[in-house]
């Protein structure tokens, strides 16, 4: 099984539209996507596939804010979850950050448990939280804001 991580280009932006909406509450829109890779977009170059022997199974789109970054959104097609692909993909995102950036920030759901693990696991720690930011089925939830130092993280 090949693994590799890739510029998203405008091929991509039906199924990550598509596989981003089975697994998301609240889904990016293809808009969405297609400003993060549009030629003069500030996050250009920072939006990614994952595939696994060509056919694509993740995505993520990250912002550059001077010389932070900011995980804008992750995810894996719901075919290709619980085998790792999320961690592969989000680590190879921070080794290939570590030079250029100086740490990376991120926010996920308070509910999201696999989610927070993998980002525990890579070395995150929570830094702050937005009371009440995302909607639910019920009614709201609170953002968990987390931070990776990279100097600090390496090997992680």
């Amino acid at each position: 099984m090949r693994v590799d991580v890739r510029p998203m280009t405008a091929e991509d932006l039906d199924w990550v539209t598509a596989a981003e909406a089975e697994v998301e509450f609240t889904p990016w829109t293809r808009r969405n996507f297609e400003d993060s890779i549009a030629e003069g977009s500030p996050v250009r170059g920072h939006a990614h596939v994952l595939t696994v022997d060509g056919v694509p199974a993740g995505w993520a789109v990250m912002h550059p804010v001077l010389d932070e970054l900011e995980l804008l959104i992750i995810g894996v097609a719901k075919a290709w979850q619980r085998r790792g692909l999320g961690r592969k993909l989000l680590s190879d995102l921070i080794e290939s950050a570590r030079g250029k950036f100086v740490c990376v920030h991120l926010e996920v759901r308070a509910s999201n448990t696999p989610a927070r693990s993998l980002y525990d696991a890579l070395g995150f720690e929570e830094v702050g939280r937005r009371k009440n930011y995302y909607r639910t089925e019920s009614g709201r939830e609170d953002a968990i804001l987390m931070r990776l130092d990279l100097a600090e993280s390496a090997g992680a």
